[in-house]
């Protein structure tokens, strides 16, 4: 599996990247709300250094069991 059959979506706060695709792999770029709707069970943080903001941010979804994710500088999942 690669691309958008391993990582359905990438959301993002902002508006100018929301209706778009990812270079290369054309994943859905959406609106952050879509987590919620979407429900997944594992949430990637791309941005390692923005991890505790964005954990912060997204800690609604630990109400369905979510857990996050980072992978730099090694993989981690809490």
């Amino acid at each position: 599996m690669k691309g958008a059959e391993l990582i359905g979506l990438v959301a993002d706060a902002s508006p100018h990247k929301q209706g778009r695709f990812l270079p290369g792999s054309h994943i859905p770029v959406t609106a952050p709300e879509r987590i919620d709707s979407d429900r997944p069970d594992f949430i990637i943080i791309f941005p390692w250094n923005l991890r505790d903001e964005i954990a912060a941010q997204l800690a609604y979804a630990r109400q369905w069991g979510a857990k996050f994710v980072v992978a730099i500088p090694e993989l981690e999942i809490w």
